[in-house]
């Protein structure tokens, strides 16, 4: 059996896989906030636990924001900056005595979804991260794509592509950046922009809720993040052509992106607007994606 675990921003979920994908326990806990050390404690223990319901010690495999650094073998990139700069893989492995698998939680969903998800049977796969941060990973042929830096998908910290005025130069990120596509369309960036347009405080799902009840304000609201994103995603299109793209994370649940983001793309594509074959879809597995795709790190063992 298999475990996977996903390291958020908000929470800790983990995953017990057994033969052919078959579910055989979960668990889910807040992130302890701002220190590294308690958070390498939570994993463990969210480990221990899923092994003793599992009733066997199991591989694990981890979802993390950031990644790797091929150069240092610590950590960087990641939004949660606590894990910046930290030996999380050795750290983990030390604590459990065993190996561990790690990859960025974009790959992980891209994974999980290009295996038997939304994705099952697509060669090229992109995977969006929409939550408490903005990421990308990419699948071809089953297998993720790391990259020479380890930042393969990494579109959230690219500009947001043809900036209006009233776009320029944008918020400055937590990389250092100024504009960067996160800053624009992670949960957290969604609900600052309603509430300093309308001095409303609502969570980003909950303004997808109020349009689609007829809100005026809150509609407004994701027609333009339906916009940004589409513009964004035309950039990968442009350069990747995937054959799908799936959305990943909190805002993945908002059922008027599949149909109107594919819409606006067709301006930003390098392509004739009726020969775009690229399918923008929603998780077979929900927010859940990423930690399942944690588990198949590990390959299924013949039985």
């Amino acid at each position: 059996m298999r475990i996977g675990i996903d390291l958020g921003g908000t929470k800790i979920e983990g995953i017990v896989l057994a033969a052919g994908g078959l579910e055989r326990a979960r668990l889910r806990i807040p992130t302890p906030q701002g220190s590294y050390e308690a958070a390498v404690a939570a994993i463990v223990e969210v480990i221990g636990e899923l092994e003793r319901r599992a009733g066997a010690a199991c591989s694990v495999g981890l979802a993390t924001p950031g990644a790797i650094s091929p150069a240092t073998g610590l950590m960087k990139n990641a939004n949660s900056t606590q894990l910046n700069g930290r030996p999380l893989h050795l750290d983990i492995e030390r604590a459990l005595g065993r190996p561990v698998r790690m990859a960025n939680d974009a790959n992980c969903l891209a994974v999980s979804e290009a295996s038997d998800g939304a994705a099952a049977g697509f060669k090229v796969v992109f995977g969006v991260i929409l939550g408490t941060g903005v990421g990308g990973g990419v699948v071809v042929g089953g297998r993720p794509l790391t990259g020479a830096q380890a930042i393969a998908g990494e579109w959230g910290h690219n500009p947001l592509p043809a900036p209006g005025d009233d776009e320029r130069p944008g918020m400055r990120c937590y990389c250092g950046r100024l504009g960067c596509i996160e800053t624009w369309l992670s949960g957290p960036a969604l609900q600052r922009q309603f509430a300093e347009r309308t001095g409303r405080t609502l969570r980003a799902t909950e303004i997808a809720d109020a349009a689609a009840a007829g809100d005026t304000e809150a509609a407004a609201q994701i027609n333009l993040y339906c916009n940004r994103l589409a513009r964004a995603l035309a950039g990968i299109i442009n350069i990747l052509d995937p054959d799908a793209i799936v959305l990943g994370g909190g805002l993945s649940r908002m059922a008027g992106l599949y149909a109107r983001v594919p819409e606006l793309w067709k301006t930003s594509v390098f392509s004739e607007s009726d020969s775009i074959v690229t399918r923008l879809l929603p998780p077979k597995f929900g927010d859940s994606s990423g930690v399942r795709g944690a588990a198949w790190l590990w390959p299924e063992l013949p039985a």
